[in-house]
């Protein structure tokens, strides 16, 4: 990887630079003409500030289109391509893996399944070979990669300790930032899965354009994210959202309603079981839609809690049962109306399980762009 720390420029030159990267990574490639406009530099110092940072390696000059007529003006585009970012959801059942550019494009998925009960040597094995299979498919090395960040389930505090896990035995009081960076030799970023989940549908999904919101994810297990002012609201000690934890939500085994469902035929996998009774009420089967009702009623209890305390404009039903929005939307919005104030608009994911590993991916952006790209603290040297 080339030198791209930049520490030899002086401060002001340090400042133009970073306030031409930003613009860069806005809008795409510009002219040095439109640089200027947008950085309130003249012509010739945006000129020299491009040059060193080609000469640094953060922006290069891209091509004329074919068929240009005359001399076209030289444009520059911010060299998302220098490196790589990764991020992966630690699920119960699956660990997905995605790659990134600088800029979050993702370029490569992979997923692997895992038992609920496995150790945790074949979870971190199983997380291992996601972002192996990653870097396989794009054919990058981890040496490539600046920063992974790791969504996963469980109560985590601000250190990257899983505090509680009900789903997986063997996260309980783990250190799980100190495991993966035994495995991993670059920059390790962990965070709640439900707040990953919301910053992805706020940046890119169904919560767009909304200053705050209340993400709910729902599967085989339920939590929350919240969006307040347009950011992620963590809380005091990285806690916010975590009402499951309080029995009088009735959150924690409201999905037993669809897992237990006699609808579900016999032998069936317990990970398949809610998805068969979603199936079943979709097609009217009055047995499921009963389980499906209970269900809600048990859902509607911490929703309404959370939506009468942040009034929220909008409230996004996501996570794997989002895939049967079309069944559970129209019951949570009829009890939502009975018992709030205000109804905010309900929305399905648009996300789906992509939310998680989507949300890993903003979050790796996001420390980048705090870590490098902000103005009072400069492009600092990459963490490896």
């Amino acid at each position: 990887m080339a030198d791209l720390r930049g520490g030899d420029l002086s401060r002001l030159r340090q400042l133009n630079s970073l306030t031409a990267i930003r613009a860069m990574r806005r809008a795409g490639p510009l002219t040095l003409s439109a640089l200027a406009e947008r950085t309130g530099l003249s012509r010739p110092s945006m000129k020299e500030v491009a040059d060193e940072l080609m000469e640094l390696g953060w922006v290069e000059e891209v091509p004329p289109s074919p068929g240009s007529m005359g001399r076209p003006a030289r444009r520059y585009r911010f060299r998302a391509d220098s490196g790589y970012l990764v991020g992966v959801d630690i699920g119960g059942y699956n660990i997905r893996a995605a790659l990134s550019d600088l800029d979050g494009e993702i370029l490569a998925e992979t997923r692997q399944p895992v038992q609920l009960d496995a150790t945790l040597e074949e979870r971190l094995g199983a997380i291992e070979r996601a972002v192996s299979g990653c870097l396989a498919l794009s054919r990058t090395t981890i040496e490539d990669v600046w920063t992974i960040a790791f969504g996963t389930i469980g109560v985590i505090d601000v250190e990257g300790r899983v505090v509680y896990s009900a789903a997986v035995p063997a996260w309980r009081d783990l250190d799980l930032a100190d495991k993966l960076r035994e495995i991993f030799p670059c920059q390790v970023l962990i965070e709640n899965d439900s707040r990953l989940a919301a910053m992805a549908e706020h940046r890119r999904g169904a919560a767009r354009g909304a200053d705050d919101v209340v993400f709910l994810h729902v599967g085989r297990r339920m939590g929350a994210g919240l969006i307040i002012g347009g950011k992620v609201h963590r809380g005091f000690g990285a806690a916010a959202g975590e009402i499951a934890m309080l029995p009088e939500s009735r959150w924690f085994d409201a999905p037993e309603h669809l897992n237990t469902c006699a609808s579900v035929p016999e032998g069936t996998p317990p990970e398949d079981a809610a998805g068969y009774t979603l199936a079943a009420a979709r097609n009217g089967d009055p047995v499921a839609l009963e389980a499906v009702g209970r269900y809600i009623d048990d859902l509607v209890v911490g929703t309404a809690a959370m939506v009468l305390l942040l009034d929220p404009e909008v409230v996004v039903l996501g996570g794997g049962f989002s895939r049967s929005a079309d069944v559970l939307l129209g019951p949570l919005r009829e009890r939502l109306e009975r018992r709030c104030m205000r109804m905010p608009e309900l929305r399905a994911s648009t996300l789906g399980d992509e939310c998680v590993v989507t949300g890993a991916i903003d979050y790796a952006v996001d420390h980048l762009d705090g870590q490098l790209f902000t103005p009072d603290r400069g492009p600092l040297p990459v963490t490896r």
